[in-house]
């Protein structure tokens, strides 16, 4: 039971917001740049060069990073998962994965990835001990890869997925952002590669972040349509979902399928009664909700000489302030979009 407005913190019962959530999951974006251009993370502004970028002081250190970490995982957080911009993309980053993958009690460390940097930070990254990965792929034509990313990099993306599946990562997940009239005429084909290798292909709602989208409603599509379009296919088994298995619901096509389906609703099912995360951008800004603007400034915290005590406040700030849902349709129709660039809050 939560009392006086305020989350509960204790080893036997980890952090609980106001709406009775365990939070026991961050993410950490490492930095805001990155070596694709993806229609959906940025303007065409900003793909044609008009991107402003941090300054590197601006950025947290790994140091203030290992700080923070260290921090939630003797709060309670249980899973730390990095992000960007592009996170293999910063200078001397395996380094800090090896440190991070050291903190005591922090077992599940995973990467978001564009897949690019795979086939060189592959084996690194798995002796590392991070073996669970999401790869971003919209596509299996290097054309059509190149007009969504901005960069011709099919060829060295599926290298990265044939590195890291001859490794033994597990899961390996491909994300895949359906744009109507931009790839949606591949959804059978992603979904068919469920059956044939060890996967979970990942069909994601397209989501307005702020100016630094080119999101419409005519591209987006909602997941009912994405699943009743790959049914066509075959059966629909419906997976059992595991302890820190994200907000997917999961599905086999078919009961011989080698991989499985996860389909991501964050409009049309939105999943936020489960959601369980905070998100540190790469500026220092913590935030409890992905399309909710408030942050806390954690890099203020880190740099005037608080000590870990104010850190962990901070953190129980930001959970007690977590909102019980995203507004998303309220604010589009009062012009009040999350104004977040998706490239410093960590895709």
């Amino acid at each position: 039971m939560i009392h006086h407005n305020t989350p509960i913190a204790s080893s036997e019962n980890g952090l609980v917001d106001l709406f009775a959530r365990s939070i026991s999951y961050l993410r950490l974006s490492l930095t805001d740049r990155c070596n694709l251009r993806c229609r959906y993370c940025v303007t065409e502004e900003e793909a044609n060069g008009c991107l402003a970028r941090l300054a590197h002081d601006e950025l947290l250190s790994y140091e203030e990073l290992l700080r923070v970490a260290r921090v939630a995982v003797a709060m309670g957080i249980t899973k730390v998962r990095l992000t960007g911009g592009e996170p293999l993309v910063r200078r001397n980053v395996m380094g800090f994965i090896r440190d991070l993958t050291r903190i005591k009690g922090l077992d599940d460390v995973r990467i978001t990835t564009n897949g690019v940097l795979l086939e060189r930070y592959g084996r690194e990254l798995y002796e590392a001990g991070v073996t669970k990965v999401n790869i971003s792929l919209d596509s299996f034509k290097p054309e059509r890869v190149a007009a969504i990313t901005g960069v011709d990099c099919f060829n060295q993306v599926w290298r990265g997925v044939e590195t890291v599946l001859g490794l033994g990562f597990s899961p390996v997940k491909l994300n895949m952002v359906a744009m109507r009239h931009l790839n949606d005429d591949e959804l059978a084909d992603f979904a068919l590669l469920s059956r044939r290798l060890p996967v979970q292909v990942r069909f994601i709602e397209f989501m307005p972040i702020g100016g630094s989208s080119r999101w419409n409603a005519d591209t987006y599509i909602g997941t009912d349509e994405i699943m009743a379009r790959i049914a066509a296919l075959g059966e629909l088994i419906p997976m059992e979902k595991e302890r820190n298995d994200g907000p997917a619901k999961v599905y086999r096509l078919g009961a011989d399928a080698v991989g499985t389906l996860g389909f991501i609703s964050p409009i049309s099912h939105h999943f936020c009664s489960r959601c369980n995360r905070l998100r540190l951008t790469s500026a220092g800004g913590l935030r409890s909700c992905l399309l909710h603007d408030q942050e806390i400034d954690l890099r203020a915290v880190l740099r005037d000489g608080f000590d870990d005590s104010a850190l962990r406040q901070a953190m129980l700030t930001a959970i007690r302030n977590k909102p019980e849902r995203h507004h998303l349709d309220e604010q589009r129709r009062s012009g009040s979009d999350c104004h977040g660039r998706m490239s410093r809050i960590g895709g």
